[in-house]
């Protein structure tokens, strides 16, 4: 029966390769099978170099714009998940409500858009509201609570530090 000890790779396909550079007394010594003088005998040809032509990273051109380290993201919620969630028997609806549905982050800023329809009144906290969410919910009997933002309303500190582009 065959070993694992007595595996051994095919004979010729493990070629041991060859030591330049190590002395004049050896076959591979001095030059070490670079040729003599000029540029591919040498070390110094920096990452990226094409021989003097325009190398790519130059040629293409650069992103416009930057990333806005004070821009204010909202998580999405329409008067169609509204009416969802009023199928269940919910009707007081804030974020910490729908972090536990599963329909927002943890945390993130909602906004109620009037995508959809809703039926039954309800009372919806939300961090803002579109016009048209805010009246349909109006009209129902329900009642729109605007949340204050974190910070007091002000905008977020940036992300990160000033070596980033912002």
């Amino acid at each position: 029966m065959l070993q694992t000890h007595d595996l051994k790779p095919a004979v010729g396909s493990h070629k041991t390769r060859k030591r330049v550079g190590r002395g004049t007394g050896g076959k591979g010594g001095k030059t070490a099978g670079r040729g003599t003088k000029g540029q591919g005998a040498r070390d110094t040809i920096p990452l990226g170099f094409e021989g003097g032509q325009l190398p790519l990273t130059q040629r293409l051109p650069k992103l416009k714009g930057f990333n806005n380290p004070f821009r204010v993201t909202y998580s999405v919620v329409n008067l169609s998940t509204l009416e969802l969630l009023a199928s269940q028997g919910v009707v007081v609806v804030d974020p910490e409500v729908l972090y536990s549905r599963g329909v927002v982050r943890k945390g993130s800023l909602v906004k109620v858009l009037a995508e959809g329809s809703l039926t039954k009144a309800m009372t919806v906290s939300a961090h803002g509201f579109s016009a048209n969410a805010a009246s349909e919910i109006r009209s129902l009997g329900g009642s729109p609570v605007v949340l204050e933002k974190p910070n007091g309303g002000r905008r977020v500190p940036a992300q990160g530090n000033a070596l980033m582009n912002r």
